[in-house]
């Protein structure tokens, strides 16, 4: 386990949306955001001086690992219930250092004191990966059936019975204890990429300004991006897509370096492993077949004249001879103007949740109101949006608010993630407080199917209504769709290199420019600049992350539908589901709630759907004439 990424961050690459709209030239400075509009930190640490003395505390506790090393079969499993514990309770405290480090570094990335701390953050990660990297091997060489003896003997092992029978599952790739602890020293170097990707890409990466609608010259940034693609003036979305994807072409050797590198670190450590290859690696995480992800990518194929048939739809209706990679984003139906004021956004978030019930409902509310939440861009912030937390601590949430349509998804969106961790955190112990992956866009993209449902029963508008239309279409391209391509693209650059092949920027463009014609089809121009961008995603450097964007919007469409025809029990499913967090396999957690992930039936109900809203747009599009 590489413990400073043990609590990892979600974050949306379409979900890039920030800055108050009082402020559209130039981004304000952190000290000139509003304090009720940020999230409360404090909460975890109330001062740097108390972030320094857990460290002081950690870096202290370390040694006493030493005591037992080599002694975890003895005693009748006490020893062993010993060690556990304390790991728990240290791990638990470097949750809270590290969570509280990198969280302060995102508000203002090039905040030195922040970066100092996050640095120091994830060395001490390393050093408790290095202090504990001896409990698993020799965990593994105590026989089974002792293993269960010990659970007899101890009750204080009874909690961790599904965490001894995950190492067992996974014995033929766990190393030996000098091999653990050498992987644990490197941990570092492993995270060197995601780390240079990371400050390249915040902190150092600065775009040109361009003219906007009223002619004013306004600095492009990665938060205003999307709002520029989806100007109604084609001049502003064009002159945007150039401008970012040249700043990012200029750099084209350092992105394909540090992309290469990740590829090659993901490599080395499935190797080191004994995995065949490290998509297996990266799904046996999950105890997920690769099927799961074969099957996506391969039913995704099968769907693809629908998306093609969308794209053909958009250019009929924006009435262009030809229709560019910029024109993907701009809505449909011009004459709305939708904005959605961070206030009234919570408003209709909650009235859009009340399916879920008043328990889900009342701890939404509360995290509207208690300092979960920060809300606006400033100079420095990490883009996009993510929630994140600390066990015993309540989860946050980081936005870049731009009073948009897409800004009211991604409220609901992030406060799904920090839901689904606020009842894992209050129900599960330590050691089963963290959800994987593989379900972690469950909760989050329910919510949003449900703000779908309340916004299309209840607008009466005809044209607001094929907004929201619209906007959903788009959340099936950007997600089922265009994660897929990303995932697909991962698969490929990995095969690449591991066959030997070079990940040269011209061989990374070659590939991620095929993908966009396959997946978009012959009605649209694949503009040269969206061979670029492979190097402005984030999550090429999360290790096969993407495809669960799609698993996971699958999972959520037929959950949400099933609390809707059925109301209470189905909703009792789902919380149940939530509090689950890992003490269970993804794949039998989301059975339980009543969706079979190992079959590629939701995949394909999903995309049947897509289908009829689609049909049901054409119908509208072409009744208005």
């Amino acid at each position: 386990m590489s413990y400073a990424l043990a609590s990892s961050t979600c974050l949306h690459p379409d979900a890039e949306l920030s800055a108050p709209a009082s402020t559209p030239e130039t981004l304000p400075d952190r000290s000139q955001i509003p304090a009720e509009d940020k999230w409360r930190l404090e909460d975890i640490y109330p001062s740097i001086d108390a972030w320094e003395k857990d460290f002081a505390q950690v870096q202290q506790t370390l040694p006493r690992f030493r005591t037992f090393q080599g002694h975890l079969a003895e005693a009748d499993g006490a020893t062993l219930l010993s060690c556990l514990t304390l790991r728990d309770q240290v791990e638990e405290t470097f949750e809270r250092l590290f969570t509280f480090a990198r969280m302060r570094r995102d508000e203002d990335n090039t905040n030195p004191t922040y970066q100092a701390l996050a640095e120091r953050a994830e060395g001490l990660g390393v050093q408790l990966g290095e202090a504990t990297s001896f409990i698993v091997p020799e965990i593994l060489t105590i026989p089974e059936d002792e293993l269960r003896r010990f659970g007899q003997t101890q009750p204080g092992l009874a909690v961790y019975t599904h965490f001894l029978d995950e190492l067992l599952r996974q014995k033929a790739h766990t190393l030996s204890t000098p091999e653990e602890r050498l992987l644990a020293l490197a941990g570092e170097l492993i995270q060197a990429p995601d780390q240079i990707f990371t400050m390249l890409n915040d902190a150092d990466l600065r775009f040109p300004s361009i003219v906007d609608e009223q002619g004013r010259s306004v600095e492009l940034t990665k938060g205003r991006y999307i709002r520029f693609l989806e100007s109604q003036e084609r001049r502003v979305r064009k002159d945007a897509f150039q401008a970012l994807y040249a700043t990012y072409g200029a750099l084209k050797n350092s992105w394909a370096a540090v992309l290469g590198a990740q590829v090659k670190r993901d490599i080395f450590i499935a190797r080191a492993r004994r995995y065949p290859n490290a998509l297996t690696a990266s799904l046996d995480d999950d105890n997920v077949p690769v099927e799961v992800y074969d099957n996506l990518i391969e039913t995704v194929h099968q769907k693809l004249p629908l998306l093609h048939q969308y794209v053909q739809l958009r250019k009929e209706v924006l009435r262009l001879d030809e229709l560019h990679m910029y024109d993907l984003y701009t809505p449909l139906v011009p004459a709305v103007q939708m904005k959605v004021p961070y206030e009234k956004a919570k408003e209709i978030a909650l009235e859009a949740l009340q399916p879920l019930g008043q328990e889900y409902l009342k701890t939404f509310r509360e995290g509207l109101h208690s300092g979960w939440i920060d809300v606006w861009e400033n100079r420095g912030k990490t883009a996009g949006a993510y929630s994140w937390g600390a066990y015993r601590v309540h989860p946050f949430v980081l936005l870049n608010y731009q009073s948009t349509l897409d800004d009211l998804f991604t409220l609901v969106h992030e406060m799904g993630h920090s839901l689904h961790t606020y009842y894992t955190q209050t129900t599960q112990p330590f050691i089963y407080s963290h959800y994987r992956i593989f379900v972690a866009e469950v909760a989050s993209t329910l919510n949003e199917a449900l703000l779908v449902h309340y916004l299309l029963t209840t607008l009466t508008d005809r044209d607001e209504r094929l907004y929201v239309l619209n906007h959903y279409l788009e959340e099936f391209r950007g997600t089922l769709y265009r994660q897929t391509m990303f995932a697909e693209f991962e698969k490929l650059i990995h095969e690449h290199a591991e066959r030997g092949g070079a990940l040269t920027a011209d061989w990374l463009n070659q590939t991620y420019y095929a993908l966009n014609q396959r997946y978009f089809g012959s009605q649209i121009v694949i503009d040269p600049e969206i061979a670029w961008e492979w190097a402005r995603i984030p999550h090429f450097y999360m290790n096969f992350y993407v495809y669960k964007y799609a698993t996971g919007f699958s999972a959520a469409i037929a959950l949400s539908q099933q609390i809707l025809k059925e109301g209470e029990p189905a909703v009792q499913r789902y919380l149940k589901f939530l509090r689950s967090g890992s003490s269970d396999y993804p794949l039998n957690l989301l059975a339980a709630a009543g969706v079979d992930m190992r079959s590629p039936e939701p995949v394909r109900q999903a995309l049947d759907l897509f289908g009829q809203l689609l049909d049901e747009m054409r119908t509208a599009m072409v009744g208005r004439g």
